[in-house]
């Protein structure tokens, strides 16, 4: 990996200097709690039924327990104390809209005019680089998945989606002319190539001398590192500058199922260490190309955050270059982001907003996503812990 670099990921004084000592003890209790699967998969069921059923005790319980914890507010000036506090301890923030599952063409319309009121918002806070965007906000699932096919479009289709592009045309001639990036979210396999193409059209149109749109590379995928090898050499070839966001991935469980049910190879890599190389190779090939790759590493692994913070140190990078970046989700790493923060690179937290009944399914993923498998919430625990043991609360 190089030499190690000269940050302290235990550091728990930088991680939660910016907890007072009624939130740290809040977010303590609240992944102890989080840290039990089975009472996430049962409070996930309940706390879905009870927004469902309007019931008036679901928001306000869910609004400042999960919500508080992994979210910037409910709207984008309510969400503006928290970019502000993150900001006081050097760290970014990129916005989200976690409204999700949209379906129509009136909530198409919507999501982008979300999306380009916060650029707007971007615009006049100099905390906020950039802005994220699924491409199922703009379009229907079942529309992407045709034209991947390459199946015949009715003519309502075409016009359709001729729509589809003009909204997310708008959405980055909006950012390229207000100088705020857009990150296009990877989603599942059978709609990515649709939204390849999409994200490179908009790169060849607005990446031109700064990196306004990345396209998500989602390293879990057992192609995905040659097909960052390969937008590369095509955005030199063609004369743009690349955008990437390096993940491992979301959908697992989901893209084996349905290669299952369907009887095709699955698309994800045979195990956890195949992901992992992949991941930190694409790391290094974005560093090594950084002069034409603008490249966010997102990940709650420490090992391949520093493995980027040593590269940037050994090739005598400087540390904040725009083209290197970091981010993790808010709520969660404090010990990556403030300590990546402290030594001087540049990072951001991941900031969900929106009305907390749009939010849950986000909330719940966030949840379920991390209390089983990774070890997250225990990681996330145990740090806490060791705070409160360090300021003499426990």
């Amino acid at each position: 990996m190089g030499k190690k670099a000269s940050i302290d990921f235990t550091n728990t004084a930088v991680a939660f200097a910016g907890k007072t000592d009624a939130e740290l003890q809040r977010s303590t209790r609240l992944f102890r709690l989080m840290n039990q699967s089975w009472l996430v998969n049962i409070g996930s069921k309940l706390g879905v039924t009870a927004i469902n059923l309007n019931l008036p005790f679901a928001e306000n319980l869910i609004k400042n327990t999960i919500f508080e914890q992994f979210c910037g507010g409910t709207t984008l000036l309510d969400s503006q104390s928290t970019i502000d506090k993150l900001y006081e301890q050097k760290s970014l923030s990129i916005l989200d809209y976690g409204a999700e599952a949209k379906t129509t063409e009136l909530d198409f319309n919507g999501t982008m005019n979300e999306a380009i009121r916060a650029i707007d918002f971007a615009e006049q806070n100099k905390s906020v680089p950039i802005i994220t965007l699924k491409i199922t906000g703009l379009a229907r699932h079942e529309l992407l998945e045709k034209i991947q096919k390459e199946a015949a479009l009715t003519e309502e289709e075409k016009k359709e989606y001729k729509n589809v592009n003009k909204r997310l045309d708008a959405i980055c001639y909006t950012a390229h002319n207000k100088k705020v990036g857009v990150f296009i979210d990877a989603e599942e396999s059978w709609i990515q190539d649709t939204i390849d193409f999409l994200a490179k059209k908009m790169m060849k149109r607005y990446n031109d001398e700064i990196v306004v749109v990345y396209n998500t590379f989602q390293m879990y995928r057992h192609d995905r590192l040659q097909y960052l090898i390969d937008s590369f050499e095509e955005a030199r070839k063609e004369g743009y500058l690349l955008g990437a966001k390096i993940v491992r991935g979301a959908y697992m469980e989901k893209e084996r199922n349905r290669a299952a049910a369907l009887n095709y190879p699955s698309p994800i890599q045979p195990n956890k260490k195949a992901t992992d190389n992949d991941f930190n190779t694409a790391l290094q090939f974005c560093v090594e190309n950084y002069a034409y790759i603008a490249s966010c590493n997102a990940t709650h692994n420490a090992y391949s955050t520093a493995l980027q913070a040593s590269l940037i140190e050994d090739k005598g990078i400087q540390k904040n270059h725009p083209h290197l970046n970091f981010c993790q989700l808010y709520g969660m790493s404090d010990h990556l982001t403030f300590n990546l923060a402290d030594a001087g690179y540049n990072v951001a937290k991941y900031l969900p907003y929106g009305p907390v009944k749009d939010v849950v399914p986000y909330l719940i993923r966030r949840a379920q996503e991390n209390s089983s498998i990774t070890g997250d919430m225990n990681r996330e625990y145990e740090l806490l812990v060791r705070e409160m043991k360090r300021r003499g609360l426990q």
